[in-house]
């Protein structure tokens, strides 16, 4: 039987990866996690994708089992600052766009919108971030329908099967170390063997596949399946087996991040219920705020700011609470493995591959590979046909977000430096160009996104493209034919559904706080 799972590196990908194959297999799986004990985390992965409650529901876990544990707060939406023009921002909110009349809010908002925000006149979650309220009720009962956890929602679907049902109205922040050590005690406690200890090397058997590890304490580590969790290092994927990596740096140049950890008073500051992506001279800056401190970063792209200039405008963004917390210079390998499955070596998290945190998709990989990892375990066999399914899967899934990442700068309208003037000459992925010119006449379907599940659906496309204001839109020519007072009522009822709950919801300090009693 084949069951015996090395997993080399911890982090966020090494213990998310334990704690989901414990969950499904139990003791039916040997499983061994060894980590480096002076390898530091990459740390940037602190927001995530609505999908990820599903990977707490499959570990048996409550948000009050783990969220104080991890310092964690609510995220109900990406806020994106000065990426049209300074002073303007919108919202990618977890809330699916309505339709009236078999067309997309989004359309009738092309036509006639209420306001000049197609964020609050669409999405009663942008309203609820604008006035920095959290999603559930002191009493922990969810903010009303539409969004109602205890709906007839089917339990046991994957992440993509999930994809086009309700949109579930939020997601998390937490600080990435602290969910480790959190997600260590459930493992081990399940019966995972924990070592900390440096590998020294990976050997290889007749066939070229791995064998063994070799620590500098524990000797020889033995198994059947090999999960390479180092990160950008690739110790066994990329290195032992030399599986190639394929860059995304022509259409997605941001090479490089530094980041803080910034204490904080968050009952004065608040905690504002969003990822904010604030665009700068040559990238942008991420904005977490966690229970007790704020984790931020300054994206860029080293060919156009160097790294002293890019902590320099990130200090100086913060503001003087980061004037003694320590900078974390971040090179980034931006792009996928050839394939994340080679032999009986699989790469999950930055080995698999990575994009720029724009979208907090670094979590969702993990989330997604994990999930695939299950679903295709091998058998004594070792049949390909799991291999290949878990890597196309994987592929798709990367490819798919680096386009929709791409479109973010290809649809800003922001052009005052040259790396934002070069955003709208770069190349694009294959395919994304001519379905920008669909969408400039209709607005994203399912139709007419990337083909593949890469957890992305249409709403969150029309969001990009009516929020960056670079790409001129256009409404479906059949709304000059149709009547809009059901659109126009349906704008009214975001609105007054939107005030009912802000009057009604607290803040996130006093949600937080309220949990911790």
């Amino acid at each position: 039987m084949l069951n015996r799972v090395v997993i080399v590196g911890g982090g966020t990908a090494g213990w998310m990866t334990a704690s989901y194959l414990k969950a499904a297999f139990g003791d039916r799986v040997d499983l061994t996690l060894v980590e480096s004990g002076k390898v530091g985390s990459i740390g940037v992965g602190e927001a995530t994708f609505s999908d990820i409650r599903h990977f707490f529901e499959f570990l048996g876990l409550k948000e009050s089992d783990w969220m104080p544990e991890c310092n964690a707060t609510y995220k109900l939406a990406v806020r994106f600052e000065n990426w049209r023009k300074p002073g303007h921002h919108f919202y990618h909110p977890f809330e699916q766009m309505r339709s009236v009349d078999g067309f997309p809010l989004s359309d009738w908002w092309l036509k006639n919108g209420r306001t000049d925000r197609f964020d609050t006149d669409c999405f009663v979650m942008a309203n609820i971030c604008d006035a920095e309220r959290s999603p559930r009720h002191l009493d922990g009962a969810m903010l009303s329908q539409p969004y109602d956890e205890h709906s007839e929602e089917p339990q046991g679907l994957t992440m993509s099967e999930h994809q086009g049902k309700t949109q579930f109205p939020y997601a998390y922040h937490f600080e990435a170390a602290l969910l480790a050590k959190f997600l260590t005690k459930y493992t081990v406690e399940r019966g995972a063997k924990h070592i900390v200890d440096d590998v020294k090397d990976v050997k290889l058997d007749d066939r070229g596949w791995i064998s063994s590890v070799v620590t500098a304490e524990h000797g020889e580590l033995t198994g059947d399946l090999f999960i390479d969790c180092t990160g950008f290092r690739g110790l066994l994927l990329n290195k032992a087996l030399e599986e190639p990596f394929i860059s995304f740096q022509n259409t997605l140049p941001n090479d490089s991040a530094v980041a803080l950890q910034v204490p904080q008073d968050m009952e004065a500051r608040g905690i504002r219920p969003c990822t904010t992506a604030t665009a700068q001279n040559a990238g942008w800056i991420w904005t977490i705020p966690l229970y007790g401190r704020i984790g931020t970063g300054y994206v860029y792209a080293s060919d156009y700011l160097s790294a002293d200039e890019a902590e320099r405008t990130l200090r100086e963004f913060v503001g003087p609470s980061a004037a003694d917390a320590e900078a974390n210079h971040i090179k980034m390998r931006v792009g996928r493995s050839n394939r994340s499955w080679v032999n009986n070596c699989v790469g999950i998290g930055l080995t698999s591959g990575f994009v720029e945190p724009l979208e907090s998709t670094g979590i969702f990989f993990i989330h997604h590979a994990a999930e695939q990892l299950v679903k295709n375990f091998p058998g004594p066999d070792w049949n390909p046909v799991q291999r290949d399914s878990y890597n196309s899967s994987v592929a798709h899934v990367m490819d798919g977000v680096r386009e929709f990442l791409a479109l973010h700068y290809a649809a800003a309208a922001r052009d005052d430096t040259q790396y934002w003037k070069d955003t709208k000459t770069r190349e694009l992925p294959d395919g994304l160009a001519e379905r920008i010119e669909h969408w400039k006449h209709q607005l994203p379907d399912t139709e007419s996104v990337f083909p593949y599940y890469h957890g992305l659906p249409p709403y969150s496309y029309m969001c990009v493209l009516l929020g960056m204001g670079g790409i001129e839109l256009k409404p479906s020519p059949a709304l000059a034919l149709t009547d809009d007072s059901a659109a126009l009522k349906e704008f009214q009822s975001v609105h007054d559904q939107a005030s009912a709950l802000i009057d009604r919801l607290p803040t996130q300090y006093e949600y937080f706080t309220h949990m911790r009693r």
